[in-house]
C-alpha cells in the first residue's frame, strides 16, 4: 500500500475519501460556495495540499454523477498534480448546461483524485520513428 500525505490548508477542508472500499478515486470536496452559471467555469479550492509520491502522478477527474445529472465536467481533465507540487489542489469546474446555474456548496464532492505510477522516461531523439499500422493518421482515423 502506498501512503498519500495530505495537509489541510483550512480547518474546514474535507479529507479525500473513497466512496466505497476498493474505489480507484478519492473524492475531492469544495471549500467554498460558488455559483457557476450556464456555460461558465470556476476554479474551486479544496483547502488541501497533497504529496504525490515520487514516480507517481495525481490525476484530477470529473465525477460521473455530476456529469450525467448536471452537465458538470472539468476543463483540464485530467488535471495533473506532479510529485513535486505542494500547493493547494484546485478544481477547474465547468458547467456545460446552457440554462441552469449550478451551485457548489462547501463540503460538496466535486471531483476525484486518482494516483497512478508514471514511468521515468529518457528522451531519445531520432531521425525516423518505427513504423506502425496507424502511422501518422490522426483524429478520427479509427472510424470505419
Amino acid at each position: 500500500m502506498i501512503e498519500l500525505p495530505v495537509r489541510r490548508l483550512r480547518d474546514d477542508a474535507v479529507l479525500p475519501a473513497q466512496a466505497y472500499t476498493g474505489d480507484a478515486g478519492l473524492d475531492l470536496a469544495a471549500c467554498d460556495r460558488h455559483e457557476v452559471g450556464p456555460g461558465e467555469r470556476a476554479v474551486i479550492p479544496t483547502g488541501l495540499a497533497v504529496e504525490i509520491p515520487q514516480g507517481h502522478g495525481g490525476f484530477v477527474l470529473p465525477r460521473s454523477g455530476l456529469a450525467a445529472r448536471d452537465g458538470i465536467t472539468l476543463l483540464n481533465a485530467p488535471g495533473l498534480i506532479d510529485a513535486g507540487y505542494r500547493g493547494e489542489v484546485q478544481v477547474v469546474f465547468h458547467n456545460t448546461d446552457l440554462e441552469a446555474t449550478f451551485v457548489v456548496e462547501p463540503g460538496m464532492r466535486i471531483a476525484q483524485l486518482v494516483v497512478l505510477p508514471v514511468p521515468a522516461l529518457t528522451l531519445v531523439e531520432q531521425e525516423q520513428l518505427a513504423g506502425s499500422e496507424r502511422g501518422d493518421r490522426g483524429f478520427g482515423s479509427s472510424r470505419v
